[in-house]
């Protein structure tokens, strides 16, 4: 920043304090000015990144520890059994959770999408998470998954 300062005249006695009065405004102009400046890019950059990428709603999730798991197995019961044994509580949530790798993506999609089906007739909120990971994977969670408002 250049520095700039008002120089008093060898005949003047009684005006020191509006000189260093006007240097002191001087200063405070430019430095409120170098930091508006810089404020704004940074908003501006932020704000073209955020209006390209950010969805024009996002809704916050929870995922509550589960009170029930659910893996499908050859000799058990399907998940639309399994359901109907579980205490009716309007306040829970069945999550499918599909972990799939690289060579079964496609397989492992169809099978969560089979069991989201296989519940449809109940009054369960069904959500479907697929994530990629190392082995694949295929359990349902059933969770209060809407924290209780606490006053």
């Amino acid at each position: 920043m250049i520095g700039y300062m008002i120089v008093r005249g060898k005949g003047s006695t009684n005006n020191g304090w509006q000189l260093v009065l006007a240097d002191l405004s001087l200063i405070l102009f430019l430095v409120t000015l170098t930091a508006l400046v810089n404020t704004s890019d940074e908003a501006n950059a932020w704000h073209a990144r955020t209006s390209v990428v950010a969805p024009l709603h996002v809704a916050p999730s929870y995922v509550a520890p589960s009170q029930a798991l659910f893996r499908p197995t050859a000799r058990g019961p399907n998940l639309a059994q399994w359901l109907a044994e579980q205490p009716a509580d309007p306040r829970a949530t069945l999550t499918i959770i599909a972990q799939y790798s690289s060579t079964d993506k496609d397989l492992v999609w169809a099978d969560a999408h089979r069991m989201a089906s296989s519940i449809a007739p109940s009054d369960v909120p069904v959500r479907v998470v697929i994530t990629k990971g190392e082995q694949s994977d295929l359990y349902a969670s059933l969770a209060y998954d809407e924290p209780e408002l606490s006053n």
